[in-house]
């Protein structure tokens, strides 16, 4: 279907409830839906959204276009959790319905304040010849879930950004309130973040750019995350056009990080030596990410596992994308380790200890019939060169690679160029990163159906990624000229 700028902003309610029941039962139906993954119900899930602890309940809403795979008319949808584990899917909450959000109810955070949570986000308007003006506006969710929006834009976009002014992330440091939002700047067209304050949510005093180190971070930030990990202060966030002299990456846009040294509210200043960026997740489909400091004293993350104007196989099916597992966050030597919440552990079933196999005709077989919905846990010894893969078939040409040596060389590479139907080429199909050498390498790995994510050494890499391969390649084995030494567990995974 060609869709058309009229078609991609009709209203929703001139949209049928047939047509949505048909696309929900055609996204319910395909092969590549995830059992344990936040997953849109029909259409377009990208974003994570506001996510927070309120109400004894763990929020999280996605950006949704419910009527196709497409970018158009942008809602939120809410889904809520006691274990940041299993979501339970409450519907739409938030919907462009007013002056300020007339082309979509774009990006944003929540923050809990006395007994109610307050919303951030990104108001998307058009003119009649199609000029964007973008607020940030407000809007209060009740012990009932019962949604209210403010009557009035919490900030209209300054003189000084241009039309790309979106994503605030809500912060309070002592009695303040602060809302930190991506933007680009209407003189040098560069990307910045903008940084606001205010003492009773309703008037917001426009305090610059945030102060930072960078000259040049490509032409727009989004999703701006400014968390506190381990008593560092972090910045997440997604430059577009960062030059590849200054990060290393392959996708389209990355998704990085910096730790800083220090952060002041009062002066809008974050400060890092050395400035240095990083790549959040070494794999092919982690974007906009959304990070907070919990009540509970951990911070956490999740991921929208999507990339910006990149097609996508379900794309056929008329749905797309998934939201990563919840993943918490801690500082080690100076990088973010990112390790699954324990909690996931409660959907395994079927757990069966795995010992070294046979190699017989260059394979070691590790599970046949594994299926497309588990979890492996490897430790693979030092010193040692191979290949596994996951989602084989039979003859083991097609599947995962994860390549790794773990001598002297100490490297992981993931190739899904053999993994099914391809997409996103232009950006390659392998990614790698370097292993300590002459160290054991343990893997912990989440299969979905379509979803891959990967946990190298305790979460010191991650590696996220899609893949579209046939769901009868169900084996797991080693291939290649060595017979390798390794010790593990595999177990079923229950839907959330």
């Amino acid at each position: 279907m060609a869709w058309t700028r009229e078609q991609r902003y009709r209203k929703y309610s001139s949209w049928s409830p047939q047509l949505v029941a048909a696309l929900e039962k055609q996204a319910a139906a395909s092969s590549f839906k995830p059992g344990y993954h936040i997953s849109p119900r029909s259409g377009l899930l990208n974003d994570p959204n506001g996510f927070s602890y309120f109400n004894g309940q763990w929020h999280v809403f996605y950006q949704s276009f419910p009527f196709g795979p497409v970018h158009g008319l942008k809602s939120w949808v809410h889904c809520v959790s006691t274990d940041l584990v299993s979501w339970q899917n409450l519907g739409l909450a938030l919907e462009p319905s007013n002056q300020y959000d007339s082309h979509g109810a774009y990006s944003g955070s929540a923050l809990n304040v006395d007994d109610r949570l307050f919303l951030a986000y990104t108001g998307n308007v058009r003119s009649a010849d199609w000029q964007r003006t973008s607020y940030q506006n407000g809007a209060w969710l009740d012990q009932n879930n019962h949604l209210v929006k403010c009557p009035s834009p919490l900030i209209v976009p300054p003189d000084h950004v241009t039309e790309h002014f979106r994503d605030p992330q809500l912060l309070k440091h002592g009695k303040t309130y602060y809302i930190l939002a991506g933007a680009q700047d209407k003189e040098s067209r560069r990307g910045q973040f903008s940084w606001f304050k205010s003492v009773d949510l309703k008037n917001w005093q426009d305090c610059g750019y945030l102060k930072q180190p960078w000259d040049d971070l490509g032409f727009m930030v989004e999703c701006p995350n400014l968390v506190f990990v381990d008593g560092s202060p972090v910045l997440v966030f997604c430059p577009q056009g960062l030059k590849r002299k200054q990060l290393d990456y392959q996708n389209i846009y990355p998704n990085t990080y910096s730790i800083g040294t220090a952060f002041s509210f009062e002066t809008g200043s974050f400060t890092a030596s050395p400035a240095s960026l990083t790549n959040l997740d070494e794999g092919f489909d982690v974007y906009a990410s959304q990070t907070f400091n919990a009540p509970n004293g951990q911070v956490y993350l999740i991921s929208w596992i999507g990339l910006p104007e990149i097609e996508y196989p379900t794309d056929r099916e008329n749905w797309a994308h998934c939201l990563s597992l919840v993943k918490e966050l801690h500082v080690e030597a100076g990088q973010i380790v990112q390790t699954p919440v324990a909690a996931q552990s409660k959907l395994q079933t079927n757990s069966v200890a795995l010992t070294p196999a046979v190699r017989q005709n260059g394979v070691q077989v590790v599970k046949k019939n594994a299926g497309q919905q588990y979890q492996l846990e490897l430790k693979i010894t030092a010193d040692q060169q191979g290949c596994l893969l996951l989602a084989g078939d039979s003859e083991h040409h097609q599947g995962l690679r994860l390549s790794f040596d773990t001598g002297e060389t100490g490297r992981f590479t993931v190739d899904r160029g053999f993994a099914g139907t391809s997409f996103a080429a232009k950006y390659g199909t392998t990614r790698n990163c370097v292993l300590p050498a002459h160290h054991e390498l343990t893997l912990n790995i989440f299969i979905d159906h379509s979803v891959c994510e990967i946990f190298l050494n305790g979460g010191r890499k991650v590696f996220t990624l899609r893949y579209f391969a046939p769901q009868e390649n169900t084996e797991i084995a080693f291939i290649g000229e060595n017979e390798l030494k390794y010790s593990g567990k595999y177990s079923q995974l229950k839907n959330m």
